[in-house]
């Protein structure tokens, strides 16, 4: 049986957005309402029938109405389908259905409006701009080095003395704005280093020369943007009791101590050759970042196009439930709203559109040879590497993160061959606080 072919018509109503107005013949409708209520039919139970000889003016009357509504959505939603593959359309993010007052006998008529993907063409790469750091590791370097690994190990070893900055106290303290205790005001026991800034501005100043046993009240004033709003900009009275100091004590560079980064023979030099060594590779992997972080800004800064709002939406409520997810519920629900990440989102979703265009034409083809490559880099680092690189092999989803990794390192590494670079030096604490500021 042959029906009268669906009507389509496709308006543009903004830059991306589309209006596609679909007919679904009637008689497409009926045919398919028919086959449903005669499968009805064969298995109602009705009182005072026998199944299946249920009256099909009875049928109709109980189940037309619901039948004919579950095959218009049904009809909907292959229309759509074949209406937008018809017009080589693609939707960006679900469409908005508007349809008609559905009727038996009449033609079904709907609206679907929607976005679609943008067109655009890759700018030259010769536009971007990339400052490579070059970092030459020296002695002074690798001291720092050293010292931050002995403050990982530091002890606090307890003085008869006035506290002062670096040393770590433990108190007791009782807050009151306008002489009135308030929520999580009060605590004991708590250890506090002084200088860390864990406390709000003036508290651990306040402690400062204080010695154990040692009583004070002192005054400070909340921060306006201060998470308790109820305490935000107020000030407030801490009676504090200083019940112990202690000062940091680092350990010796010792056999002891080199042994417990792994250099067994060798003594202090090798130690350093090894410290060299991995701030070597901390520093490679940091250059990769902080262009990787050029390359992608650039990308973004030469492009200029459209983007769909259903997809920053999209990844703005996917960012804000990460991060809700992240916080553990720390934080209610509206104080993460996806509005506060579309800034982020938008980038995200430009820099998605452009580096899958760059992708598909160039032809760039994911190296199987530096997947595993950096699958055993990421598992040398645990006790047991072969376990965590079958792991990965046997995870489809953590191996196609580590793809998608190598397929953006090819992709930098493919841009930089056309981009202006320029090297810079650049000291190694400069490079690494400017690698850790990259998102």
């Amino acid at each position: 049986m042959l029906f009268r072919s669906m009507d389509i018509s496709v308006e543009t109503t903004e830059k991306l957005e589309r209006v596609m107005t679909i007919t679904i013949p009637a008689e497409r409708i009926g045919k398919e309402v028919t086959e449903r209520i005669n499968k009805v039919k064969a298995s109602a139970n009705i009182d005072g029938f026998r199944p299946g000889k249920v009256p099909m003016a009875v049928i109709k009357k109980r189940f037309g109405g619901s039948v004919l509504q579950e095959v218009a959505g049904d009809m909907i939603q292959a229309t759509f389908s074949e209406a937008i593959h018809k017009e080589e359309l693609s939707p960006a993010g679900y469409p908005k259905i508007d349809p008609e007052e559905i009727e038996e006998g009449k033609d079904l008529i709907y609206k679907a409006t929607f976005e679609v993907y943008p067109e655009f063409k890759i700018a030259a790469f010769s536009e971007i701009k990339v400052e490579k750091a070059s970092v030459e590791i020296n002695d002074e370097d690798m001291d720092k080095m050293i010292e931050n690994l002995r403050g990982q190990q530091q002890k606090w070893e307890e003085v008869e003395r006035a506290a002062k900055d670096g040393d770590q106290v433990v108190i007791d303290f009782v807050g009151t704005v306008d002489g009135e205790k308030f929520d999580r005001g009060s605590a004991e026991d708590v250890p506090l280093t002084l200088g860390s800034g864990s406390m709000i501005g003036g508290f651990e100043d306040g402690i400062a020369g204080m010695s154990s046993g040692e009583e004070k009240s002192i005054d400070v004033t909340f921060p306006e943007d201060y998470q308790a709003k109820d305490l935000a900009g107020k000030a407030a009275e801490f009676a504090i009791t200083l019940k112990k100091v202690s000062e940091p004590v680092l350990p010796e560079i010792d056999d002891k101590f080199i042994s417990d980064y792994g250099v067994k023979e060798g003594g202090v030099e090798a130690f350093r050759k090894q410290i060299q060594e991995n701030m070597q590779r901390e520093c490679d992997q940091a250059v990769d970042k902080v262009n990787k972080s050029q390359v992608m800004d650039g990308l973004y800064e030469i492009h200029g196009f459209d983007i769909p709002s259903a997809l920053i939406g999209e990844e703005a409520e996917r960012m804000a439930e990460n991060m809700k997810q992240q916080m553990q519920g720390q934080l209610q629900d509206d104080m993460l709203s996806a509005d506060l990440f579309k800034a982020q989102a938008e980038r995200r979703v430009k820099l998605g559109l452009v580096l899958a265009e760059v992708v598909r034409e160039h032809n760039v083809q994911v190296d199987p040879t530096r997947v595993e490559s950096n699958i055993e880099k990421m598992a040398a680092s645990y006790e047991n590497p072969s376990e965590v690189v079958e792991w990965y092999k046997q995870n489809p989803e953590s191996l196609e993160g580590v793809h998608n990794l190598v397929l953006e390192e090819q992709v930098v590494e493919l841009i930089m061959k056309d981009a202006e670079v320029s090297e810079v030096s650049m000291g190694f604490e400069e490079l690494m606080t400017k690698a850790n500021a990259q998102q």
